[in-house]
């Protein structure tokens, strides 16, 4: 008998969940509280990879590393069936003046990834617009940035030409319904939905939901700040990161600056203090920003968690009831990787990683 799956939450994790247990044969309806994409996925800057990769632990480097392999065939994939274009741009970073520099290059070796000192001269010589003032430097070369709001779309369309697939959007999920230990659907804004399976990935949301049942996740709102520039298109040819704050370049010269980290609760309204950071940062990495118009200023809610590990797999005492969520910074790096192990742990297959480090059980409590 086909399964039939309730994912709740519209963002790039519960689309691209649903995305792979429906190429799977699953029947899947897809819950989402506002608009599909809106939320702390479309808000995000896109690098496909974490700010700093060295300090997470092993747990998000699996996942991370997969999913950089991955990113490209996702992207052409999407494109092809949908002709939404992710826009995955390979761009390398640039990280100026580390304290841990001899870590990042020590964890490079490691892993086997492509990081390397760069001498300030080569860097200049690199990005012409990037200011004075840095002293050291290293970058990784491939890594890309996917343009997420666009990522977002693709999904949400792949979704739109799958039969098995059902999305609602403006439906607040209130609660779930149980039968004795069971989880068996949800109860909506609109009325009790029932399925065999329901799939947790509310993002930032996952906690207060997970509460219904008397359980303590630790995921909770860490809101970031972004502003965007238009510049020529090749004025910034590589990412940059500073300071903790970033510039990314999209093909078209749009210029993301990120981004702030703020534990204030579900409040996404954008200030004018950290419109002023940010433009700050912007002129001190690219000078020339200086004359520049912002052209857009938003807020998002990260999914924040401990470590930045997220939960990833089944309830224990709620059978029926499966994680994807608290991926903090990292939703979008980690989500191909994550998605996949969700699925493989569904449908009773072996796992792309070791699942251990993200089961939900003696996590939450």
């Amino acid at each position: 008998m086909k399964q039939h799956v309730i994912v709740v939450g519209g963002g790039v994790i519960g689309l691209l969940t649903a995305y792979k247990l429906a190429a799977a044969g699953t029947s899947v309806t897809l819950v989402e509280a506002a608009g599909t994409g809106s939320e702390a996925s479309w808000a995000g800057g896109g690098i496909v990879s974490p700010l700093y990769p060295w300090r997470y632990s092993p747990a998000v480097t699996a996942l991370a590393h997969w999913s950089q392999d991955f990113y490209p065939q996702l992207s052409e994939r999407l494109l092809a069936e949908t002709g939404v274009d992710p826009e995955l741009h390979v761009t390398g970073l640039y990280w100026l003046d580390l304290h841990d520099e001899a870590e990042a290059l020590s964890w490079a070796e490691r892993y086997g990834r492509p990081l390397a000192s760069v001498p300030m001269e080569a860097v200049h010589h690199a990005v012409p617009s990037l200011g004075e003032g840095y002293e050291r430097a290293v970058y990784m070369s491939g890594v890309a940035n996917v343009r997420n709001p666009r990522l977002l779309r693709a999904l949400r369309e792949a979704l739109r030409l799958l039969p098995n697939v059902n999305v609602i959007e403006q439906c607040p999920v209130q609660g779930f319904l149980r039968d004795g230990a069971r989880i068996v659907g949800v109860q909506t804004a609109q009325g009790e939905m029932l399925a065999d399976q329901v799939v947790l990935a509310a993002g930032a949301w996952s906690g207060k939901l997970l509460a219904t049942l008397g359980l303590d996740m630790p995921v909770k709102p860490m809101k970031g700040q972004m502003i965007l520039f238009k510049c020529a298109e090749a004025f910034l040819p590589s990412m940059v990161l500073a300071k903790r704050r970033y510039a990314i370049p999209r093909r078209d010269g749009h210029i993301l600056i990120g981004s702030t980290l703020e534990d204030v609760g579900f409040d996404k309204t954008p200030t004018e203090d950290a419109l002023e950071s940010l433009r700050a940062t912007a002129i001190e990495l690219l000078p020339a920003l200086a004359g520049a118009q912002v052209v857009r200023h938003w807020a998002g809610l990260r999914p924040g968690s401990p470590d930045g590990v997220p939960y990833i797999g089944p309830v224990s005492g709620f059978e029926g009831l499966w994680l994807n969520c608290g991926h903090f910074r990292n939703g979008l790096v980690l989500a191909p990787a994550s998605c996949q192990l969700l699925t493989d742990l569904m449908l009773g297959r072996e796992p792309v990683v070791d699942p251990a480090p993200y089961a939900p059980a003696g996590r939450i409590v």
